[in-house]
């Protein structure tokens, strides 16, 4: 069975299952987490005399599966290494803290006598999702002003593997972020 779509855990209407401890594990309210697939939240260098920083910033309140995150972040940093590599600095805002569960069902001819289910089952721990807020920047990349063009494209390619709505905000450079 694969991944189910993203349509189906991207709202925030769903309580969220963050409770675990790595000291106790034995005490935390989720027993087990799923893998994470985002690893890599800073890419590029951070010694370039920089101008500018753009944020991907969400206009919507949305949840993010690390696997979204992931592709994304790939598809943008894969073209600025391509482009202007070591000219930038990437750096990924968000961290998937949300345990997403999934009480799983048998789907088919007669599948119907085999399990009624339960309203609002607990279920298992399937995936690890980023809940996002409206204004709350995603991405970060820190660039020279000759190399900015190539960010608004960086961006459109993470937008196109993310739901939801974004935007590109850019903003003076400030050494201390």
């Amino acid at each position: 069975m694969g991944l189910r779509p993203a349509k189906t855990c991207r709202t925030l209407e769903k309580t969220a299952w963050t409770r675990y401890s790595k000291k106790k594990p034995r005490k935390s309210f989720v027993k087990a987490l799923p893998h994470l697939s985002l690893l890599v939240y800073e890419m590029g260098s951070r010694k370039q005399p920089f101008d500018y920083t753009y944020n991907l910033v969400a206009e919507e309140d949305v949840q993010l599966r690390d696997n979204s995150l992931e592709s994304a972040r790939q598809a943008a940093n894969k073209y600025l290494e391509k482009t202007i590599p070591n000219l930038y600095f990437f750096k990924v805002r968000v961290f998937p803290h949300n345990v997403i569960r999934e009480n799983k069902m048998i789907a088919g001819a007669g599948a119907d006598r085999l399990q009624k289910g339960m309203r609002l089952a607990y279920g298992r721990s399937t995936d690890r999702a980023a809940r996002i807020n409206r204004g709350q920047p995603v991405f970060t990349i820190d660039v020279a002003k000759a190399n900015a063009p190539h960010i608004l494209e960086a961006f459109r390619r993470a937008k196109c593997k993310m739901s939801g709505k974004f935007k590109i905000a850019q903003t003076p450079y400030a050494a201390n972020t």
